[in-house]
């Protein structure tokens, strides 16, 4: 159904004759087709209706964050109702790919997606983004109790203290004024375009879910990434440019930091376990030691000591037991 729907609209354009690959998808229902006419490429982007990706709001963001310089793709034709999209190609220089061909193109790499991050926090907010409260994180962070522990123990588990504690965490270390986020910034959504200059040479993907909220909460999206390791000296490295360019105290900034890490680990933990018990994709379960070890490192700031000790209490290792108790139940839970 959905092919026969694409292959509708792209009658509607200019790329009616193009002959189509498929190029990646990803955790949610979003695909995408790579589209050949000749020499020139687009890409055809597929978002189904009734799913949190509105290709509207894509393009959206997207033409906010072209007005700032940044490469975002361009729109090159749009069917909302239906959700598809025809962007900009903006070709296969993915980050991931390309340190692992180099791994010295790592810290210019990281850098350069670090003064993107300056320029999208620095500059005026999309319109209509939501701003979430303190609640609404702490209560995403319980996702790690809701699905992630359940999935360990399948014993349901109290979140209150928890969540109490995760709210005045967030109320007193990560409480600045709320700026653009675009929620999924790291190595696999970015792509490296050095034909171009400046800030665009660093093509962005994936940012429909952008809304208003903390300055370091994407910064800890690129260096904490749950699919690479990122190195301890380029992450030092981008934390002191992006706390050098936005002016913030280091001491202040470290803290908040380390409290969005926690908030951003707890709720990957969760959505982790969740894509594999509710929507059967259980390739995620294998980074959950990764994330784990973020966790963990970031709950050592003495800030979050009280935190820590709960987590201690609550929060099972994700040890290759563990995992696969919660790769047992790979879409028993829909």
């Amino acid at each position: 159904m959905r092919d026969v729907l694409a292959t509708a609209f792209l009658e509607t354009t200019d790329w009616a004759n193009a002959q189509r690959s498929f190029l990646a998808g990803d955790a949610s229902d979003r695909s995408y087709q790579r589209l050949r006419l000749g020499t020139k490429t687009a890409v055809l982007m597929d978002a189904p209706p009734g799913t949190a990706d509105d290709p509207a709001t894509f393009a959206h963001i997207a033409t906010h964050l072209r007005h700032l310089g940044i490469s975002a793709p361009a729109i090159l034709g749009s069917d909302f109702s239906n959700g598809f999209l025809v962007i900009e190609d903006l070709g296969d220089g993915l980050y991931t790919q390309l340190i692992a061909e180099n791994p010295a193109m790592e810290l210019p790499l990281y850098l350069a997606a670090t003064d993107v991050l300056i320029r999208v926090a620095q500059g005026p907010a999309p319109s209509n983004l939501a701003c979430l409260t303190a609640q609404d994180w702490a209560h995403a962070a319980c996702f790690a109790l809701d699905w992630y522990a359940f999935g360990v123990t399948s014993d349901p588990v109290d979140t209150g203290d928890f969540r109490q504690e995760l709210m005045r965490l967030l109320h007193q270390h990560a409480n600045a004024a709320p700026v653009t986020i675009l929620r999924d910034y790291h190595a696999d959504n970015l792509l490296w375009l050095p034909a171009r200059k400046g800030l665009a040479r660093v093509g962005v993907l994936d940012f429909q879910l952008a809304q208003l909220g903390q300055p370091g909460y994407d910064l800890v999206s690129l260096l904490q990434d749950a699919r690479r390791d990122v190195s301890h000296e380029v992450q030092q490295a981008c934390i002191d440019r992006f706390v050098a360019q936005s002016e913030f105290d280091a001491a202040e900034f470290e803290r908040a930091y380390a409290v969005l890490g926690v908030q951003r680990a707890l709720r990957i933990m969760g959505v982790f376990a969740r894509l594999c018990m509710v929507q059967e994709k259980p390739t995620y379960l294998k980074l959950l030691p990764r994330v784990w070890a973020d966790l963990e490192r970031n709950l050592t700031h003495p800030v979050l000591a009280h935190l820590a000790q709960i987590c201690s209490r609550l929060l099972p290792e994700p040890t290759p037991e563990n995992i696969k108790k919660i790769g047992t139940q790979c879409g028993r839970h829909r």
